[in-house]
């Protein structure tokens, strides 16, 4: 039994945002060497929240990579990836994957446990 409600949906909507993301940090890091490559993020936190306030189903909520403007070249080829601050975004991506898994598993098995199907 799979719970539908709003806060779940959101979880849900949050796990496919922070998957994106580490998608695009990836991405990030295998194409660090490439000349002119323009970093990429997926703001999936923001995503979320602007389809939430519009009353959109976080189902519905589409997270896209976008080139991030504020990053300026760091080499001189053009290249604006610098590898220790992304890997260290990547890290901190996956643990705040973790992290919404824990909570949509335990939201589950409380509410689960609540109706007395657990």
């Amino acid at each position: 039994m799979e719970l539908s409600d709003t806060t779940q949906q959101a979880l849900g909507a949050a796990l496919r945002g922070a998957q994106a993301r580490h998608q695009a940090l990836a991405g990030n890091i295998a194409n660090a060497t490439t000349p002119g490559y323009v970093r990429q993020d997926v703001r999936f936190h923001a995503a979320l929240q602007s389809a939430l306030d519009a009353g959109h189903k976080p189902s519905e909520t589409v997270f896209a990579p976008t080139a991030d403007a504020a990053a300026g070249p760091v080499r001189a080829d053009g290249g604006t990836i610098d590898v220790d601050p992304e890997s260290a975004k990547l890290a901190a991506n996956a643990l705040e994957y973790q992290a919404i898994v824990a909570v949509k598993e335990a939201r589950g098995a409380a509410v689960k446990a609540a109706l007395g199907l657990g």
